[in-house]
């Protein structure tokens, strides 16, 4: 997908907000004929919308619920104080519109992989949603697919219905169980935390890692560690592990520099994007994502937070300090491959490559 595409907002209307749990909600748009090759899209990929407040942008990345060929549908979970989350789940009714990005994201294979095979799905909370997505096309080519869900309670599954109507549909190809956290289960081991502990029992017992052909995570960023921790431990390849984070849950990694105080001091960036190249002094205390805005006001973003990887580049002169990093594969950081909105730029001239 170019970076133009991934650019580009629609007003989308709302076709259904369907209520899925007390404080969660799935949300489905309408696709008008024009955009509907813009909008078709593949498992695991995610929507970002935008919202302007106060005249301040502000943006979401939701992951793709839906199975492909259906309409864009995202489930969202309100958090507290969430600007976002309490508008879509409290406030949006069908009819609206919201601005919504074509889909992109990185959480999606070539969709050979999920043609068939035996696929293995490890989610918690609202990290079922791209889950639904990945599982439903699996299960319609004819694999089979084991879904571990962790949640508090079974009032706070989202998605019960329908993961419930995949059970009855699919029957054996589907192998369903839920962990709960707040609330006893009948086995010990589907009650408490998808932690280290409990998913090297899951792993080895109910499910054996080394019986699936590709392995899905997607929840909170401890949970994520652990079940890479274990899946390693138990000889599955890291290329056969895909994940995704809704949320970081930890505190940023230590952090490589001193916090820059407004000096003056500035970098010679330049950013190369859509075939068109920009070049401007820009403040070291600045990350490369806000300090070019001023240069270029279509650069691709989402969450700000070092978690989607919407703004990837490719630094292709001079360095960067990059602080954080939960999007980037250890392959792509060596290959030269930044996140620019963790990324300062160092010395007298920096030049990033959204087009690489």
């Amino acid at each position: 997908m170019s970076s133009s595409a991934r650019a580009d907002f629609h007003a989308l209307r709302v076709r259904e907000v369907e209520p899925l749990t007390d404080d969660a909600a799935a949300v489905t748009f309408e696709v008008p004929d024009d955009l509907a090759a813009e909008f078709a899209f593949v498992p695991g990929q995610s929507l970002t919308l935008r919202k302007v407040v106060d005249g301040v942008e502000h943006r979401r990345q939701y992951s793709i619920s839906a199975p492909a060929g259906g309409p864009p549908r995202v489930g969202v979970r309100e958090i507290p104080d969430g600007l976002f989350s309490r508008w879509l789940v409290r406030d949006v009714r069908p009819g609206d519109t919201v601005e919504v990005q074509v889909p992109g994201g990185r959480f999606c294979p070539d969709p050979a992989v999920l043609e068939g095979g035996r696929h293995l799905c490890v989610a918690a909370g609202s990290g079922i949603t791209p889950m639904l997505s990945v599982a439903s096309s699996v299960l319609a080519a004819g694999g089979h697919v084991t879904l571990l869900y962790g949640n508090r309670t079974s009032g706070s599954v989202m998605f019960a219905e329908e993961l419930a109507d995949l059970k009855n549909r699919f029957g054996p190809q589907l192998q369903l169980v839920h962990v709960l956290s707040r609330e006893p289960r009948d086995v010990e081991l589907f009650s408490g935390r998808l932690d280290a502990d409990r998913l090297h029992r899951l792993l080895t017992t109910v499910a054996p890692a080394a019986s699936y052909d590709h392995v899905w995570l997607c929840g909170p960023h401890a949970m994520i560690e652990d079940a890479r921790t274990v899946l390693a431990d138990l000889g599955v390849p890291a290329e056969a592990v895909h994940f995704e984070l809704f949320f970081v849950d930890a505190p940023p990694p230590e952090l490589h520099r001193v916090e820059a105080e407004p000096s003056g001091e500035t970098v010679e960036v330049t950013v190369v994007l859509d075939g068109l190249t920009a070049t401007a002094p820009l403040p070291v205390e600045q990350t490369v994502l806000d300090g070019a805005a001023v240069m270029r006001s279509d650069l691709p973003f989402a969450c700000k937070g070092g978690v989607c990887g919407t703004c990837r580049a490719k630094v292709t002169e001079g360095e960067v300090d990059m602080r954080r990093n939960y999007a980037l594969e250890s392959a792509e950081v060596e290959a030269g491959f930044v996140l620019t909105c963790q990324s300062f730029p160092l010395g007298e001239r920096v030049t990033v490559d959204f087009d690489a």
